[in-house]
């Protein structure tokens, strides 16, 4: 009798462990930050509060992604690759090109002759988003007006060409995974 109350303590002991012990390791791994989520996105995200509405500026493209660029005063060799990367970003959409407008901010100073050569959408960027730009950075924008990720300028050519193929797998994702626009 003894023996069947130690097998049955043992067998229970055995079925806690093996449903309590994954959920403790787990928690600790967690806790210790271990584990780095599946994150697949090349870009750095951004708040979710952060949107045309809340930084006071009318959305240049409802019911439209965009790609959105602000132009600087002086617009150098670094400044043109970067307009260059998002013509060939959205030329890269192929049928998926309607969905997604290329939007170039621009300030009062804005050096606007760098864009003879392209047909871009314009607008005028208002302070609190500019405040919110660094440098020459690209940004994704959803059809509702939330600024959703950001790319920031690279300085080496070849960088600048692996943040666009990044940059194209992103929109991509966002737009295969989008119901709005």
């Amino acid at each position: 009798m003894n023996s069947l109350k130690t097998k049955n303590k043992k067998a229970l002991i055995a079925l806690i462990a093996v449903f309590v012990l994954p959920v403790i390791s787990a928690k600790v791994v967690l806790s210790l930050n271990l584990y780095d989520g599946g994150q697949t996105n090349k870009g750095e995200l951004l708040p979710e509060t952060l949107a045309y509405q809340t930084l006071e500026m009318k959305n240049p493209h409802p019911k439209k992604w965009q790609i959105v660029f602000l132009l600087p005063e002086h617009c150098g060799k670094p400044c043109q690759q970067q307009l260059y990367l998002l013509k060939q970003t959205h030329t890269a959409l192929g049928r998926e090109q309607g969905r997604v407008e290329p939007v170039v901010l621009l300030t009062e100073n804005s050096d606007q002759t760098a864009l003879v050569a392209y047909q871009f959408t314009t607008a005028p960027i208002s302070t609190q988003l500019q405040k919110q730009l660094d440098k020459q950075q690209i940004i994704i924008a959803d059809p509702l007006g939330k600024l959703v990720t950001r790319y920031n300028l690279k300085d080496d050519e070849k960088q600048r060409l692996l943040q666009g193929k990044a940059m194209m797998n992103d929109l991509r994702k966002m737009l295969k995974l989008s119901r709005v626009g």
